[in-house]
């Protein structure tokens, strides 16, 4: 058994589910204090982060990570036991193996190895964990990188090891990230009898016009590192639940990823603009995920293709696409971001799971990344 793996059934078997923590992060400080790296717990309310780091020179180049994970979903549909790391078909099965524990582990046992090998190295490297990268992330990389920033710790080069690979490990690796904007709106009715429609003002019936036009409008074209602007409608609400009532409200949250063609006011503008055209009475409330961001070219995105290269033999993709990451509180300090880590197609399902052979493999690029950008200068 590797050592990447069997770090990897020690996390998983701590049920971390945002936003606990389950003591992963104290599991990593036992492997990476006798390396010389200062562990600093910076906890706030209920979310737990850690800053470790070796060295106090520059450049910077730290690894991020979240060591919770979703929640399971029904068990009775899991095959093994989702905090129960099982070994079946050349895979390792757990909630977290993939998104993103494996990661975790892979960096973990690549850093032992390289400081192993290179004790004396350029610069300094850390490693940033939360526990809130699953939830709304509030407590978590954002409150972490105010503190960096008022002490004037700077990160050159952040590595995120969401897993951004498709068919093979290092394929893809992601240069950037849409922006997030959510919506909540409540679209303001009459409730009244069903028999009785012109006593009461129907809010579903007001409101499907506008609904049409929210998800027929093109936002825009996207560019050469973004596909378009997206608007998806992921909760509506409405009624007593009784057949003989029209409701008085009704409530729709919906989410646009949105590329750098556009901005959060923007947005908010043109979409005042199409409710404001239908005749109905709402309230909108808006809250920003995440800014987008794009890492187009530098000294981080040449040591992973190289790394990748050396190691697979294939030249990684670059790619924008994807959901949201702490990457995008990293972005905004000046650091170059780029996520890579393993296949994503487990991730968040029932039975999620890596396989075996591609946490050495990932173990080894990163490896390669710390080697091409702390040791080598032919980056």
């Amino acid at each position: 058994m590797s050592d990447t793996l069997d770090l990897l059934k020690n996390l998983i078997t701590r049920a971390s589910i945002t936003p606990k923590d389950a003591d992963c992060q104290h599991l990593l400080a036992e492997r990476l204090t006798p390396l010389h790296f200062t562990v600093e717990p910076l906890n706030f309310a209920d979310t737990q982060n850690t800053w470790y780091r070796r060295g106090s020179a520059e450049p910077l180049f730290c690894f991020l990570g979240h060591t919770d994970v979703v929640p399971t979903g029904d068990l009775a549909a899991w095959q093994s036991p989702p905090f129960e790391p099982t070994l079946r078909d050349g895979n390792l099965y757990g909630r977290g193996a993939a998104d993103m524990k494996g990661g975790i582990a892979a960096f973990i046992t690549a850093v032992e190895r390289f400081v192993a090998a290179y004790p004396e190295h350029r610069g300094s490297i850390a490693i940033l964990m939360t526990s809130d990268e699953e939830g709304i992330a509030s407590h978590g990389v954002v409150k972490v990188v105010e503190v960096l920033q008022q002490r004037r710790e700077k990160i050159d080069w952040c590595l995120v090891g969401e897993p951004s690979s498709d068919k093979h490990i290092g394929d893809v690796i992601r240069v950037g990230r849409r922006g997030s904007l959510c919506a909540k709106l409540t679209v303001r009715g009459i409730q009244g009898h069903v028999a009785y429609p012109e006593l009461a003002e129907n809010p579903i019936h007001t409101f499907a016009p506008a609904l049409t036009a929210l998800t027929e409008e093109i936002w825009d074209q996207g560019n050469a590192f973004f596909p378009p602007t997206r608007l998806q409608i992921s909760n509506i609400n409405a009624g007593t639940g009784a057949e003989n009532i029209i409701p008085g409200s009704l409530d729709v949250q919906f989410n646009l990823r949105f590329s750098t063609e556009l901005d959060e006011e923007r947005i908010k503008q043109r979409t005042h603009a199409i409710l404001d055209r239908y005749a109905f009475s709402y309230n909108l409330q808006w809250r920003l995920s995440g800014q987008p961001f794009l890492t187009q070219s530098g000294q981080l995105i040449d040591a992973v293709h190289l790394a990748v290269k050396s190691v697979t033999g294939y030249e990684p993709r670059n790619d924008t696409g994807g959901g949201t990451s702490d990457g995008r509180f990293i972005a905004p300090t000046g650091a170059q971001v780029i996520e890579l880590g393993p296949l994503n197609e487990s991730i968040h399902k029932i039975n999620e799971h890596i396989g075996i052979a591609d946490l050495d493999i990932l173990s080894n690029i990163y490896e390669r990344v710390l080697f091409n950008l702390l040791i080598s200068d032919n980056v």
